[in-house]
């Protein structure tokens, strides 16, 4: 592989995790429906060590607007219970000294265009982190050709990939977010 594969090879990896870093920023933005997703920021101070709460705990949707957690011990209730409220979802968990539940209220329509804010403020990021990808190996192109180890043919070659690159991912972050609004608006 040459150089410049190299560069486009690790572009192309960089931007899927920016990609995929975006998707789980989505992922963890309630919508009217319960997902399991929506848990995936909360820790538990469980025995001194922050963990996450899917580490200490089956969490799963019976219905549609419910999550049910069942701690694998029954002892961090109360200790889950109390992160959750703590937490910015602005739920309220009930215990029956097993399971909790947590209900998902509807949204309010004032609610619904806060997190359509919020989404588009991590679309927004991730866009960003990609142009920043794109700016780093261009640089790093321009350095190649500066050495005399490629010439401006190649480079130019190569930047329109990047581009290309670049486009095709910030497009797939555009669309991920219209999906994500449309879910949160939907009633």
């Amino acid at each position: 592989m040459t150089a410049i594969e190299d560069f486009l090879a690790d572009c192309d990896v960089r931007m899927h995790k920016s990609i995929d870093a975006t998707r789980n920023e989505f992922n963890t933005v309630r919508t009217g429906r319960a997902s399991a997703a929506l848990l995936d920021r909360i820790t538990i101070d469980y025995y001194g060590t922050p963990t996450p709460l899917n580490n200490i705990a089956t969490i799963s949707t019976p219905e549609a607007r419910l999550l049910s957690i069942q701690p694998y011990d029954s002892s961090q209730i109360k200790a889950i219970e109390k992160a959750i409220q703590e937490s910015d979802l602005g739920l309220t968990p009930s215990n029956d000294g097993k399971l909790i539940r947590l209900p998902i209220p509807s949204l309010t329509e004032e609610r619904r265009k806060e997190l359509v804010k919020v989404v588009r403020r991590y679309a927004e990021d991730g866009k960003v982190a990609v142009r920043n990808i794109r700016r780093d190996v261009m640089k790093h192109l321009e350095e190649l050709v500066r050495n005399g180890d490629v010439g401006d043919d190649e480079e130019r070659r190569a930047e329109t990939q990047v581009q290309k690159l670049t486009d095709d991912n910030i497009k797939s972050i555009d669309d991920m977010l219209k999906h994500k609004e449309a879910e949160i608006m939907e009633v």
